[in-house]
């Protein structure tokens, strides 16, 4: 079993180009099967662009999750 806090504070990394995409801002769950459906990186408000700007969201589908270390969480995602 994992804490939101313990995955909240895990950096996530494309495998596909190596980018560190961030941390996780929020969760999209499936309250009725009890399931996560994605990650969800930026978009929360908090982190802000060069320009003053919100910082777009990534939504990370669970399928797309390749491994959960103990320090990152490894994605793969094409574009970006």
């Amino acid at each position: 079993m994992i804490k939101i806090s313990e995955i909240q504070a895990k950096e996530i990394v494309n495998v596909s180009n190596g980018k560190v995409l961030g941390h996780i801002g929020d969760l999209d769950i499936n309250l009725e099967e009890g399931t996560v459906n994605s990650l969800i990186i930026g978009g929360t408000g908090r982190m802000l662009t060069f320009l003053g700007g919100k910082e777009s969201e990534i939504v990370i589908p669970w399928e797309n999750i390749v491994k959960i270390g103990s320090d990152v969480i490894l994605v793969r995602l094409e574009d970006k």
